[in-house]
């Protein structure tokens, strides 16, 4: 892991969409509860209820943030494995530092919520989390990008969501039938069952077969970073993401109709419904700040977005909840039932100064 000042060619809107991102799982989900805590009104259990993970069919607006986090993660691949990038460091240290990468993302998986701070080999998740799932999707598709033309990437695209729609639906699960996709039902379920054995991670996502939408997500990202990097204009920039983000969506939708949009197995419908949404955000983020040049606003999404990793990291080890009810404790006896809320915001703004601090000392910490 490296801590330095950061000399890749850096796209605005992309820091400030991964900014977003990580807001709606530092923040926002914990303020919709909140809120909801507070109020208990029809509405704030609608909002809360958009800030959780349906129980298997359906979608809400935090079923995006996964699949976003792989697909920046693409975008940047054009920008960071560029051909000069990969000239100047040679193919054996690109390898290298790829291989780095996918071993770094996993064990700081195992720390975050593969358990493995609880020392307890009979609780440990070998394969748990999304830091583990962008190891997958990043890998793949960054070798994709460095060993394929374009037109065979795109073919690697629909291969990989091919291939994985035929493994859920063809082959037999022993004792419970063909085509199920159904929790604890799926092949791709039995599979992580098979290999994984005891450490499963006990939920209902699955995770090995599941790599093929991991990278069809990110290639998706690669596909959106190589259209920002072009020499297009950036109007056409935008309104290419946008054709594309749309065809996609639709295309996952509809064909949701037949093999359904299902977030825990990762279904390639799912996979262009949510790449969809991830094109169209970045077309909207890239045409505010890059196009129009409103970025001002966009500043603290960049802050958080610029040390991501350290954000996602420290949100899941500490609980700046309780950390920041050491000072707030006092104010329960006035809010009542609206100190979560107090205690949500003063959690979230001890993070942001942890990030500030970063940026303001131009410290970037990347694996």
């Amino acid at each position: 892991m490296k801590s330095n000042t950061y000399t890749t060619q850096r796209i605005a809107s992309i820091d400030a969409l991964r900014g977003f991102d990580m807001l709606m799982i530092i923040f926002l989900d914990h303020f919709a509860k909140a809120l909801d805590v507070g109020f208990k009104t029809p509405v704030s259990q609608a909002l809360a209820r958009q800030f959780d993970h349906p129980e298997w069919l359906g979608s809400t607006v935090y079923d995006i943030v996964m699949p976003l986090f792989l697909f920046i993660v693409g975008a940047s691949i054009p920008f960071s494995l560029s051909q000069r990038q990969q000239e100047a460091s040679g193919k054996k240290a690109i390898y290298f530092r790829l291989a780095r990468r996918f071993v770094l993302l996993f064990f700081l998986g195992w720390i975050v919520q593969g358990r493995l701070l609880e020392f307890n080999p009979e609780t440990f998740a070998i394969f748990s989390n999304t830091l583990q799932a962008i190891a997958v999707g990043y890998v793949l598709a960054a070798i994709a990008f460095i060993k394929l033309k374009k037109t065979h990437q795109y073919i690697l695209f629909f291969a990989c969501l091919l291939a994985y729609t035929l493994l859920l639906l063809l082959p037999e699960v022993p004792g419970v039938g063909r085509g199920l996709l159904e929790p604890s039902a799926s092949f791709a379920w039995y599979v992580d069952q098979v290999i994984l054995g005891d450490l499963q991670d006990g939920t209902q996502y699955t995770w090995l077969l599941s790599g093929l939408g991991f990278t069809a997500t990110t290639l998706s990202g690669v596909f959106a970073g190589e259209t920002v990097k072009s020499d297009l204009p950036r109007h056409k920039v935008v309104r290419r993401l946008l054709i594309i983000g749309l065809l996609l969506l639709a295309g996952g939708i509809i064909a949701g109709n037949w093999h359904p949009i299902i977030k825990k197995l990762w279904t390639s419908t799912f996979v262009l419904a949510s790449s969809g949404v991830c094109l169209l955000l970045l077309a909207l983020f890239y045409w505010i700040i890059d196009v129009k040049g409103l970025a001002r606003w966009a500043f603290p999404l960049r802050v958080i977005g610029m040390n991501a990793l350290v954000a996602y990291v420290l949100s899941h080890v500490f609980n700046f909840h309780q950390i920041a009810d050491m000072v707030l404790f006092g104010f329960k006896q006035f809010t009542g039932d609206f100190h979560y809320l107090l205690l949500t915001i003063g959690g979230f703004g001890l993070l942001y100064l942890i990030l500030w601090y970063l940026w303001k000392n131009k410290t970037f910490i990347k694996v």
